[in-house]
C-alpha cells in the first residue's frame, strides 16, 4: 500500500507550510500514473495527519487524466490504457505531458494557532 508512504510525505508538506496553524483542508492534484487509490491514500491521510496540524483536514483530492504529446504527428491527447500510444496516428513515440503529478496545490488554514499537539 503506497498510499500510506505518500500520505505520510504529503502531511509532512503540509505540517511545514502550515506554520503551527490548525489545518482545514488540503487540495492535492494525483495523476492518473501514479496509480494512487483515493479511497486508500484518504485513509492513510487521517492515520498520519493524528496528532499533528493536519488532524482533521479534509483532502480534496483532484484526479489529472494522463496525456501524451505525439513526437511523430505532434498530436497531444489523453490516454487511460496501455500501452501508452498516439489516439491520432496510433504511434508509440508518446512523451507524458500530465497524469504523473502528485502535487499539494493549495492549504486552507485557520487564523488561529493550534492551541494543542504537535506540528509534526
Amino acid at each position: 500500500m503506497h498510499e500510506l508512504a505518500l500520505a505520510d510525505a504529503i502531511v509532512a508538506v503540509v505540517c511545514e507550510h502550515a506554520d503551527g496553524r490548525r489545518v482545514q483542508r488540503v487540495d492535492l492534484k494525483v495523476g492518473h500514473l501514479r496509480q494512487v487509490v483515493p479511497s486508500a491514500l484518504t485513509f492513510a491521510f487521517e492515520l498520519v495527519a493524528e496528532g499533528t496540524v493536519a488532524e482533521g483536514a479534509e483532502l480534496a483530492i483532484e484526479p489529472v487524466p494522463a496525456r501524451v504529446c505525439c513526437r511523430g504527428c505532434g498530436g497531444e491527447n489523453d490516454v487511460d490504457v496501455f500501452p501508452l500510444a498516439c489516439a491520432s496516428c496510433g504511434g508509440f513515440d508518446v512523451e507524458v505531458v500530465a497524469g504523473e503529478e502528485l502535487q499539494v496545490e493549495a492549504l486552507e488554514v485557520a487564523d488561529d494557532p493550534l492551541a494543542a499537539g504537535r506540528s509534526r
